[in-house]
Order: C-alpha cells, then sequence, then structure tokens
C-alpha cells in the first residue's frame, strides 16, 4: 500500500518511520497546506505539480483532522486521483466535519501504526475519476435588500464560462425573485417541482433537465430552478426536499448556485405546540447546512452594514464546515464617505473579525440595464465594473470549490481555466 502523509512534525516523521515497520510504503509527507495549493494550481490549468503527481500513484492519504487541513478543495482533489482518506484527530466537530465530506470516523490523533493500517485496509477505495460531488454554494444577505439575488446571478454567471453545467436555485421561502430578475415564468416547475419529486421516489438529472430553465449567459448557459410563486406554498420547501433536489444537483451540474432568504430564526418556539410542523425558515437552514461554500453579501452603507453585523453571528451558527466568503456590495462613497472600502472592511474587522472581503461596485447604470432586459449583467454590459469585481472574487475565493472538475458538456472540453 502506498500512502502520502499530511501531517505536521514531529508526529509526521514518527508515524513515517512505524508505518515503513508495518510493512507500508510511505511515498512521501507532504506540508498540510499543499492539498490546498495543489488544487488551485490544478483548477488554474497548471499541468505540472508534485503533490498531484504523487497523489496519481498513491493509494491512500492520512492527513491532520482540522479545518485548515481536511477542506473541500483537498478532499475533491483525493476523490479526484481515487485516494482514499483518513483524518487523525479528536472531537465532534471533526466528527461532523468528516461526516459532511462523507469520510469516515477519525482515528485519534495518536492512533498507533497497526491501528491506522487496520483502518486504510477497512476504508474502501474509489475509483479514480469516480463520480465527481460537485459543490453547493449558498448566497445569504441580511434583510433589506442587499442585493444578494444579483449576486447570486452573477456568481452563476461567471462559474458557467467555459461550458460548464451551473445550476442556479431560488429556494428563498419569503421573498424569491431570481425568475422575475431573469424574466422567466414564475409558475414555471422549478424547485417546488423538483421537490414533490424527490418524494416520489428521487429526483434524477432527467427530472431536474426537465423542470430547469436555460439562460443563456457569455460563453455558456444557466439552468434556473425558479423558486415558488406564491410565499404561501413555503411549506412545499421541506428541509428533506431540498437537500434531497441538491444532492441530485450535486451530479448533474459542475456547481449550484442557491439563492437563499435572510431570516434564520429556527422558529421552534412559534411551533412548539405542533410535533414535526413545518418551519419558514427550513429552506435556507437546510442549504447553509449542507453548502461546500456561503457568500454572505453585505449592503456596503451604514444602514446595511449594521443589518449585516446584527445578523452575521445566526449566520455562523447555522453553517456547517463550509467557509464565508464576504461580499461588500454596492460600494460608493456617496453614503459613507472618503475610502468607503476601508470603513467597511474596519467596521466589519472591528466587530466580527472578518479581515478578508470582496468588493462590488454600485455599478448603477449596469443594474438598472440588466433588470430592464430581464438578464444577467454579465449578458448585457459584460465590460461593466461590476461584472469584472465579480470575476475577480470568483477566481479568488470561489474558483477552488469548481475549478477541479471538467466541464460535463462535449463542447466544454479544453476550455481554459480561471
Amino acid at each position: 500500500m502506498n500512502v502520502v502523509l499530511a501531517l505536521s512534525e514531529p508526529r509526521a516523521q514518527s508515524l513515517a518511520a512505524d508505518l515503513r515497520r508495518e510493512g507500508v510504503t510511505v511515498i512521501a509527507i507532504v506540508a498540510p497546506g499543499a492539498l490546498d495549493h495543489t488544487a488551485r494550481r490544478l483548477g488554474q490549468g497548471v499541468g505540472d505539480d508534485p503533490v498531484a503527481e504523487l497523489l496519481g500513484v498513491a493509494d491512500a492519504l492520512v492527513l491532520d483532522g482540522d479545518r485548515r487541513t481536511l477542506t473541500r478543495p483537498a478532499v475533491d482533489l483525493a476523490d479526484r486521483f481515487g485516494v482514499r482518506i483518513l483524518p487523525l484527530g479528536r472531537g465532534v466537530a471533526l466528527a461532523r466535519l468528516c461526516a459532511s465530506y462523507g469520510l469516515r470516523e477519525p482515528l485519534p490523533a495518536d492512533a498507533d501504526a497497526e491501528e491506522v493500517v487496520a483502518a486504510l485496509a477497512a476504508t474502501p477505495a474509489l475509483p479514480a475519476a469516480a463520480s465527481v460531488i460537485h459543490p453547493v454554494i449558498a448566497v445569504w444577505g441580511p434583510a433589506g435588500a442587499p442585493g444578494r439575488t444579483t449576486v447570486a446571478i452573477e456568481v452563476a454567471a461567471e462559474l458557467a464560462r467555459g461550458h460548464r453545467r451551473v445550476a442556479l436555485v431560488d429556494a428563498d421561502a419569503h421573498a424569491p425573485s431570481v425568475a422575475v430578475a431573469l424574466g422567466l415564468p414564475v409558475d414555471g416547475p422549478g424547485l417546488a417541482a423538483a421537490c414533490r419529486q424527490h418524494d416520489q421516489g428521487g429526483v434524477d438529472a432527467a427530472e431536474l433537465e426537465r423542470v430547469a430553465i436555460a439562460v443563456d449567459v457569455p460563453d455558456g448557459e444557466v439552468d434556473v430552478l425558479v423558486g415558488i410563486n406564491r410565499v404561501a406554498r413555503w411549506p412545499e420547501l421541506a428541509a428533506p426536499r431540498v437537500t434531497g433536489v441538491l444532492a441530485a444537483c450535486r451530479t448533474w451540474a459542475d456547481a449550484t448556485v442557491v439563492d437563499i432568504a435572510a431570516p434564520l430564526e429556527r422558529d421552534e418556539e412559534i411551533v412548539s405546540d405542533v410535533i414535526d410542523g413545518p418551519r419558514r425558515n427550513q429552506a435556507a437552514l437546510a442549504v447553509l447546512a449542507g453548502a461546500d461554500a456561503v457568500v454572505a453579501v453585505c449592503a456596503a452603507d451604514p444602514v446595511g452594514v449594521s443589518r449585516f453585523v446584527a445578523a452575521y453571528d445566526q449566520l455562523h451558527e447555522s453553517v456547517g464546515a463550509a467557509p464565508i466568503v464576504v461580499v461588500a456590495n454596492r460600494v460608493r462613497s456617496g453614503v459613507i464617505g472618503v475610502d468607503a472600502r476601508g470603513q467597511v472592511r474596519s467596521t466589519l474587522e472591528r466587530y466580527l473579525g472578518i479581515r478578508d472581503l470582496a468588493f462590488l461596485p454600485d455599478d448603477r447604470r449596469a443594474a438598472d440595464r440588466a433588470l430592464l432586459l430581464a438578464r444577467p449583467v454579465a449578458a448585457t454590459s459584460p465590460r461593466s465594473a461590476l461584472v469584472q469585481a465579480v470575476r475577480r472574487a470568483v477566481g479568488a475565493r470561489l474558483a477552488p470549490w469548481v475549478a477541479l472538475h471538467a466541464p460535463h458538456r462535449e463542447e466544454a472540453v479544453g476550455a481554459v481555466g480561471w
């Protein structure tokens, strides 16, 4: 058995020596952060990478079980080469993290070589290039229309470049608006029909193809699952249904972008007299719990920033192991003053500890034109400052979750990377 270790020292060297005594071939010890670095390089179209070459001949990967090492890009990288993963560590949080990635329970950090060998033998190998589970990206923002639907549409349009298959799902149970923004029939089958199909034996790619509406974007198209046409229908978006539909989307699309509602209260007290009663916010909570990345949209004005700060803790509690990418939207000096970006950044760092965020300009002319024509801004004003800012944000912060996977469509073979 050929094994690669991605462990911190001195644990890596001691375990490697013990494994060799057990007859295991330890072909390399790599730095824990090297996996994410390799994932980014492959996503950018770099063909030669030493870690990728090692994984190409490895049978298993033993790594530190923490959020810095056990990440979605690292798991996808191992899946790409058919390498089984064995995390080492303790704690309920790590167990949940492993479960979210479909991995076996971790071994204790101090497990001996014999335990590691037994665990590796009991972990089934994946065939290289097995059916890949593609990412789900949730787009959330607090109350007050910070622009989350616009951001969701533009992120989906950007991810679809190179003819990747990208799904855009409107799971907003309070104010669905993707259909109106894109000029689509509000009474189309969409997400509600897919949820009903889930109850009738499961939803598959053929059903998603039937209920989705394709929207042309530059260099590709986005498959849209429109939301409910009346907010009174929110009980149809039950958590198990939404989770089942997103699971089907993971094998159907190269990436799935989900627009969700602002409220994240769990409503236990409101429905305490109903056993297993429906909850208004269950769709948003289910999406956040299973998302691979979350885009949190903050309106870059005093009221928007205040609302974002007040709601962020609730978002953080609702998200599973996914990273949160913060986007300051509609940045302009007129409502904040000089150095609008610096003021937003310093406020979020002071109150939330957020240092890294993306900025989207207030390109009102391009946004108004897109709304007038009911198209994405990327289609109506492809050279606008907003489109360029979304492109930079996606390339820097979301591409690692998407770019590992080859496009589904035949015409996309050989498409350029990010």
